[in-house]
């Protein structure tokens, strides 16, 4: 859970900081846009709250608060937003195809009438 101090950040609050805001180390998965500058998620929003580093707020907090306050988040540089429709969009995709394979030509009772026939027949021969 994050912590009071986090949890009562306001858009502008974040957007001020970033503008100050220095980061020299490698960029961690997490990352947020604001201004066209690529930021470090977690510490932008300890940073913004005034907390120690060793706050219990994780990324996942992090990211949460900054998509409740608008920004735009990215993991591994790739927007989170458009991974999400990007995988839901192949998910749905293929439900479509796998359900068209189905039922291409449409199920047939007098098929499946004749098909248990014959497996009746053949049980009754052995």
């Amino acid at each position: 859970m994050p912590s009071a101090r986090v949890s009562n950040l306001t858009r502008d609050h974040i957007a001020s900081t970033a503008k100050s805001f220095r980061w020299n180390r490698q960029m961690p998965k997490w990352s947020v846009m604001i201004e066209g500058r690529e930021l470090p998620a977690r510490p932008l929003v300890l940073e913004a709250a005034g907390v120690p580093p060793n706050d219990p707020t994780n990324s996942h907090q992090a990211v949460k608060i900054l998509q409740d306050r608008g920004f735009d988040v990215h993991y591994q540089g790739k927007a989170v937003q458009e991974t999400q429709k990007e995988v839901a969009t192949a998910v749905t995709e293929q439900l479509i195809r796998s359900l068209r394979g189905r039922y291409k030509d449409g199920p047939s009772l007098a098929a499946d009438r004749e098909r248990e026939h014959r497996i009746d027949k053949d049980r009754l021969a052995r």
